[in-house]
């Protein structure tokens, strides 16, 4: 309550000035096209289909200028973008907002205008004429006013002047101030140098002495008195930009791409989950006018969307930035998915219900089968070799994170799996017999997630048990009822299933990721209260090289 009435009072004597980002922290050229990422990696595999929504730039953008308004009582005149991504896209985004200026890093603009920033050995640019400036990026009409920070002296504050005497390091870095200004008009740079400091601002002060302040203070008592210094808003900056940039190289401050954010197999698993809870917003919109309680949900579910924008949840992605909360992470970003599909009363897509997670501390939860196996489908453990070679899923293993119907006690204790020359065969063990446990209204699944969405569910009545196998059309959240040719089942105290391979789309040599689940009886809560096994990631499998053979003929037993 004090902190933010000083710095509103600071901007308003002109002392500071405060800048935004976008509302939840999205990556704006992402979010207007996520192909932008093929400029800098032309080669790279990418989600299943681009995710082109520049109206969520918009709206964030909005968003942010409109909270920036309530506390500070004045619009933002810039941008910092979130990470300091900028592309053509999104300048007309920045301009459209009403912001007057936005920055990023010396590597775009190297980029930007092809070239590339060299250094000698003292570390000042050899380019200082292209470096120290103000531009104006952007067509006519919708620029927006460019700096971009000389990346050495930023990072000499965020990562080496810690370990220096305040003193020192606060001569060295005005030192390298007044340098950069002389190479600038020995050039010909024409009019004053203008030289961008942009660091993370809370990230460095842990680590110099006294939180910063003895460093704080020595520098800026030595650029308030320098004779040939004078510290400016980045709006005063941008106010003289007459070097006009038609194009914006398409990065981020972090190495001129967005690696972090796209590149990796888990990055792009979660842009397709993204863009298909995106498209199911939007189907939703087109719909019959809603009443009230509809338009709300539906305002919450856009709420949700706009969250999972944000690339905090990516930059925990893949296997460039971990932490001890990764699993967290992941599960908040599906979680906030899974409302997006709840609120506009949809199915969950079931690979919301599994980590996108593959790098990282999370290792598989199961013993693979080793054996090949033909046990008897009586729903009792007819012998203890049966299911001998099979794989294994105990309970213990998954403890602590699981979803469960009864916090107590779990419904599933055990699930075995394994392969014969035509099946897949699977066993699940329970708290009391799986029989009882189908007969009052628990479903068990069999979901296959690769190679092929397929699911296999087990529904039970007094004195009967029927399974019902379903597939999905991708990109559609929804299960259609297929014909099973010949799947196989028998509840008893155990459960146990023959799934045909061929029913399920699986080659030999191929690898095969499905899951099991049992869902509470009817008038029970949603997936939510489910069991999941394993909870984290599915089962990996490889199907033996036997051949698979022709499907039989022949209805569900």
């Amino acid at each position: 309550n004090r902190v933010i009435p000083e710095y509103r009072d600071a901007a308003a004597r002109g002392q500071i000035e405060i800048a935004t980002s976008p509302f939840y922290h999205p990556i704006l050229p992402l979010l207007c096209d996520t192909d932008v990422y093929l400029r800098t990696h032309p080669d790279s595999h990418m989600p299943r289909r681009p995710f082109r929504h520049p109206t969520d730039g918009d709206e964030q953008l909005a968003r942010a200028v409109a909270c920036h308004e309530r506390l500070f009582g004045r619009r933002p005149a810039g941008l910092w973008p979130s990470e300091g991504s900028v592309s053509d896209a999104m300048v007309p985004l920045v301009a459209g907002a009403g912001f007057s200026w936005m920055a990023t890093d010396e590597q775009i603009l190297a980029r930007s205008l092809g070239l590339t920033f060299t250094r000698d050995e003292h570390g000042h640019t050899e380019q200082p004429d292209r470096l120290y400036r103000a531009y104006r990026v952007g067509a006519p009409g919708a620029h927006v006013g460019c700096v971009f920070r000389d990346h050495l002296l930023s990072d000499r504050i965020g990562f080496v002047y810690a370990g220096w005497a305040p003193e020192a390091a606060a001569d060295d870095f005005v030192g390298r101030i007044v340098e950069a200004g002389r190479r600038f008009d020995a050039r010909g740079g024409g009019g004053e140098a203008l030289v961008p400091i942009i660091l993370d601002g809370e990230n460095a002060w842990e680590h110099f002495e006294g939180n910063g302040r003895p460093f704080l203070r020595a520098l800026y008592s030595r650029l308030s008195a320098h004779p040939e210094l004078r510290t400016v808003t980045m709006a005063e900056a941008c106010a003289s930009a007459s070097e006009e940039l038609s194009s914006i190289f398409p990065g981020s401050w972090i190495d001129a791409n967005f690696y972090i954010w796209i590149g990796h197999r888990d990055d792009q698993q979660a842009w397709d989950q993204l863009s298909d809870a995106r498209d199911t917003l939007d189907a939703a919109a087109i719909d019959e006018a809603p009443d009230q309680a509809q338009a709300e949900a539906r305002a919450w579910a856009r709420e949700e969307v706009l969250i999972a924008e944000g690339s905090d949840w990516f930059w925990w992605y893949g296997d460039d930035h971990s932490s001890d909360h990764d699993v967290e992470f992941d599960d908040l970003f599906r979680r906030h998915l899974r409302n997006v599909y709840r609120l506009l009363g949809q199915p969950v897509p079931e690979d919301l219900f599994v980590s996108n997670r593959t790098t990282g501390a999370l290792v598989p939860e199961e013993t693979a089968p080793w054996a090949s196996l033909a046990p008897t489908l009586d729903g009792e453990e007819t012998s203890y070799f049966e299911w001998l070679g099979a794989g294994t899923l105990e309970r213990r293993r998954v403890q602590g994170a699981m979803h469960q119907t009864n916090a107590e006690t779990p419904v599933l204790t055990r699930v075995q799996f394994g392969f014969g020359p035509d099946d897949l065969f699977v066993r699940l063990d329970g708290s009391r017999k799986l029989a009882d446990l189908l007969a009052d209204g628990y479903v068990c699944s069999v979901t296959v997630l690769e190679p092929e969405a397929r699911r296999f569910d087990v529904r039970g009545t007094p004195g009967a048990v029927a399974g019902v196998l379903s597939d999905r059309t991708a990109g559609t959240p929804g299960w259609t009822e297929r014909r099973a040719h010949g799947a196989r089942l028998a509840a008893g105290t155990i459960l146990e299933l023959a799934l045909p391979l061929a029913d399920l789309g699986a080659r030999p040599g191929e690898p095969m990721a499905f899951f099991v689940s049992v869902s509470g009886p009817a008038g029970a809560a949603g997936p939510d209260v489910s069991e999941r096994h394993p909870e984290h990631r599915p089962i990996q499998a490889v199907v033996p090289q036997e051949a698979v053979r022709s499907p039989s003929t022949g209805a569900v037993s």
